[in-house]
C-alpha cells in the first residue's frame, strides 16, 4: 500500500471539516493574493493564479472574494503582506515533514510550529534536511470503480503522465508539473471524476508507523494542518488503515 494515498485519505477526509470551518477559504484567498502579487493579476498570464482561481471556484468561493484577493495581491486594495516559508521537520519514528506556510509574522509561526512538534515527539530540522526526500509532481487519484486500469493508463499516458499505480481501492497517477493540467483535463474530459487532483510533494520512500507512534504522527499532522498559517503539510509516513480512525 502506498503511504502517500493513505496520507491523502486523511487530508481529504479532514478537508470536509475544514471547509465547514471556512478554513479552506482562508487558504485559497492567501494563495490567490500571493500568486497575484508574485506573478500579476491576469490568470491567463499567471499559471499559479489560474490554478488558485480554479481551486477557489471548485470550492464554491464567491467571485467577489476571488476578485478582492487578486486586487489585494496587485496592490489595488490594501491587505496583509504574507511571506511564504517552508519549514522542514521530523515527526515520530523519523518521518520527514514539509510544512508550507504563508505568514505575516515568521517569529510567531516558527515558535508555534516548534511547540506543536515538540508536544508530539517531533522537532524542526535545518533547511534542506528533508526536502530532498520529496519530488514536486502532479498527483491525481481516481476511484477504481470508474475505469479499468488499462483504460485509465491509456488516457493518462497519452496525455503525458509519467506513471500509474494501483493502490487497492484507487489508482494513483503521477505527472511532471508541466504535464499536470493536460493530464487532469484528459481524465476529466473522459467523464472520470477525480478524488484528488493537485500539484503535490511526493515522497521518494515511506516510513511505516504502528501503535503509539502512528497515533502521535496523526495527532501531529492534524495539529500542524489546523494551524492558521499553514497552507500544506507533506509527510512520508505509511500507516495502516486500521490506525487511521477517520
Amino acid at each position: 500500500m502506498s503511504g502517500h494515498s493513505k496520507w491523502h485519505s486523511i487530508k481529504h477526509k479532514k478537508g470536509a471539516a475544514d471547509a465547514k470551518r471556512g478554513k479552506i477559504f482562508t487558504r485559497l484567498i492567501r494563495e490567490i493574493t500571493v500568486a497575484a502579487r508574485t506573478g500579476g493579476g491576469d490568470p491567463n498570464m499567471n499559471p499559479r493564479l489560474r490554478k488558485a482561481v480554479s481551486d477557489a471556484k471548485a470550492a464554491n468561493m464567491p467571485n467577489d472574494n476571488i476578485e478582492r484577493g487578486i486586487k489585494r495581491g496587485t496592490g489595488e486594495l490594501e491587505g496583509v503582506d504574507y511571506e511564504e516559508i517552508t519549514y522542514e521537520a521530523y515527526g515520530p519514528g523519523g518521518v520527514a515533514v514539509l510544512i508550507e506556510t504563508m505568514t505575516d509574522n515568521r517569529n510567531r509561526t516558527v515558535a508555534e510550529l516548534r511547540h506543536l512538534l515538540s508536544k508530539n515527539n517531533g522537532n524542526l530540522g535545518e533547511a534542506g534536511s528533508v526536502s530532498w526526500m520529496f519530488d514536486r509532481k502532479g498527483y491525481v487519484v481516481v476511484d477504481k470503480s470508474q475505469k479499468s486500469e488499462e483504460e485509465l493508463f491509456e488516457i493518462a499516458i497519452e496525455a503525458g503522465a509519467d506513471d500509474l499505480k494501483d493502490d487497492e481501492n484507487s489508482f494513483e497517477i503521477f505527472t511532471d508539473q508541466d504535464a499536470f493540467e493536460g493530464v487532469k483535463k484528459a481524465i476529466q474530459d473522459s467523464g472520470i471524476t477525480t478524488e484528488v487532483a493537485e500539484i503535490s510533494m511526493i515522497p521518494q520512500n515511506f516510513v511505516k508507523l504502528e501503535g503509539a507512534e502512528a497515533q502521535q504522527m496523526l495527532n501531529l499532522y492534524e495539529a500542524i494542518d489546523d494551524h492558521d498559517d499553514v497552507q500544506n503539510v507533506y509527510a512520508n509516513f505509511d500507516i495502516d488503515e486500521s490506525e487511521l480512525g477517520v
